[in-house]
């Protein structure tokens, strides 16, 4: 089917998708590149496709006028296919965890999520008050990583309540930490804060260890992904 009238009721659907509110009321999000859209539809969550080429693919395919794909794109530089996939599947926890403390930057969640793929943490547990998972900078950032790690949002406080029965909780203590390597435990944990407030206080008091990065004086902090990454590499080299 070819749309190529910006008024199209099914343009309007689409994007409204770009809309918090809208993608969690219909379960819905964007996803760009045909990377993303091909490994969304090979695991079977993708509803349709969105494109500026005459080609089919095995669900409802709609091409499009390149000025309605300008509409719905989230990036600078055009795009021929835009897939519209369903909200990942929340999993029950397993393995090594990342949870998230109000991180606010789409790109530092992305790339945790990278991280967390290539040092088996199966799976990131988003506070409530977390950046959304659906935003097009996260995805974009993620390099796919996101369909192959298990994302849960939640109250933490509530969580890591319920995790420290058989889990580790470990969070960043820049003055007092320690090295991570010392850790001898199965399941780990790891808190990691907002950029600039770092771990509420309140989470931090439910942690029962404190680490630390070592690095050279002149630096004195690292970006979220940053540390992250580092401490999961950590865990992963035990």
């Amino acid at each position: 089917m070819y749309i190529s009238s910006l008024n199209n009721e099914k343009v309007k659907y689409w994007e409204k998708l770009k809309v918090k509110k809208y993608r969690d009321r219909e379960k819905l999000f964007l996803i760009e590149s045909t990377h993303l859209v091909m490994e969304a539809l090979n695991l079977g969550i993708l509803k349709e496709i969105i494109t500026t080429e005459e080609k089919e693919y095995a669900v409802p395919t709609y091409q499009v006028s390149m000025s309605i794909m300008k509409k719905l794109s989230s990036q600078t530089s055009s795009t021929k296919i835009i897939g519209v996939a369903k909200l990942l599947e929340e999993k029950e926890i397993e393995g090594n965890i990342l949870l998230l403390d109000n991180l606010q930057d789409p790109g530092n969640l992305g790339c945790i999520i990278r991280s967390a793929c290539a040092f088996n943490f199966k799976t990131i547990i988003l506070s409530n008050t977390c950046v959304d998972l659906y935003n097009p900078k996260v995805i974009r950032a993620t390099e796919g990583m996101l369909f192959h790690v298990n994302i849960i949002r939640g109250n933490l406080l509530d969580i890591i309540k319920n995790l420290s029965k058989d889990y580790l909780l470990v969070t960043t203590d820049v003055c007092n930490g320690k090295d991570i390597k010392t850790l001898k435990y199965k399941n780990i944990a790891i808190v990691i804060g907002n950029e600039g407030s770092g771990v509420s206080e309140e989470v931090s008091s439910l942690c029962q260890e404190k680490v630390n990065i070592k690095m050279t004086n002149v630096c004195e902090s690292l970006n979220a992904s940053v540390s992250a990454s580092i401490l999961m590499y950590e865990v992963y080299h035990e």
